[in-house]
């Protein structure tokens, strides 16, 4: 008999690629994964893994049997959901949130849970999209807020299910006293924006290219924060989200964009929990709590 904990291990180290990265994410040692997965082997009568260098990788067998690892954990979730079901309102969520969603949308959907479930426990992990989109799979976390560029798509993973929860339209943004109009004006500027491999990144390169040069990207900072500092002390100019601007007044200069481009604003989960009430229940409250932000004014500029 497969002993689930053990499963969940193959299932880690299929997706994580290395032991190391396996005891990290489940607060393990090295030792303590290798002498499980050891035993997983003994258990299925087969090899699972075998040498590949300095590292090990799954064998044909432990692929197959990581395959069905998965199935089990969804299973397992599935059966926890309509447990869970007996008793609404209480359990635990976590929750995966992309910077300016756990800025802004996630404090009022919290109030939201205080008042509809309260006693539910929610978890909240700041990570970038891809990250959290990876950690759901790895089931490192339950529901991931996450976004998406206008022309650009994420990799649909079998499994997941996503829900949009509203659109949050994209600024160029430059210093106050800046008068320039349009993104070609801005061609022999400083330029801050998002890491390399983010998909704001590549986005926002995208439409410096549309409007015929190259960006000068001197400041390469995840922190929107300090993306709308920089600006605003004159030493950059970017593009910026309106969720950035949270009950605050934005000390740039916003200048709406040709079309109109806004990033799509989603959550999503693994199919296996969206039967969970926990889970239900804090996707309707970040969809409820983005609703009611987008029928206030959401920022003012400076006069």
């Amino acid at each position: 008999m497969f002993e689930l904990r053990r499963l969940r291990l193959l299932h880690e180290l299929a997706l994580r690629g290395t032991l190391a990265a396996v005891a990290e994410a489940l607060s393990y040692s090295p030792s303590t994964v290798s002498q499980q997965l050891a035993q997983l082997e003994k258990d299925a009568g087969v090899p699972l893994l075998e040498p590949d260098g300095r590292r090990v990788r799954l064998t044909e067998y432990g692929a197959a049997l990581a395959a069905h690892a998965a199935r089990a954990l969804e299973l397992e979730e599935r059966v926890r959901g309509e447990l869970a079901a007996l008793e609404p309102g209480s359990g635990r969520v976590r929750v995966a949130a992309f910077q300016t969603a756990a800025h802004d949308i996630l404090p009022a959907a919290l109030d939201l849970l205080a008042e509809r479930s309260p006693r539910l426990r929610v978890e909240v992990a700041e990570l970038p999209p891809e990250e959290g989109l990876f950690e759901l799979v790895a089931r490192g976390v339950d529901l991931v807020v996450a976004e998406q560029y206008p022309g650009h798509t994420r990799e649909r993973v079998g499994g997941l299910t996503r829900e949009t929860i509203g659109g949050d339209a994209i600024r160029l943004a430059t210093p106050p006293d800046d008068d320039s109009r349009s993104l070609a004006e801005l061609s022999g500027r400083a330029w801050v924006m998002e890491p390399e491999g983010t998909a704001a990144r590549q986005w926002a390169v995208q439409q410096c290219r549309a409007a015929g040069f190259e960006p000068d990207v001197r400041f390469e900072i995840a922190d929107l924060t300090a993306h709308a500092r920089l600006i605003a002390t004159g030493h950059a100019v970017g593009l910026l989200p309106d969720l950035l601007w949270t009950d605050q007044r934005a000390n740039v200069r916003l200048v709406d964009l040709p079309g109109h481009p806004t990033r799509e604003i989603f959550t999503a989960t693994r199919a296996s929990a969206t039967a969970q009430p926990a889970v239900a229940a804090t996707r309707d409250a970040l969809r409820d709590a983005f609703g009611a932000r987008r029928s206030q004014p959401s920022f003012t500029q400076p006069t």
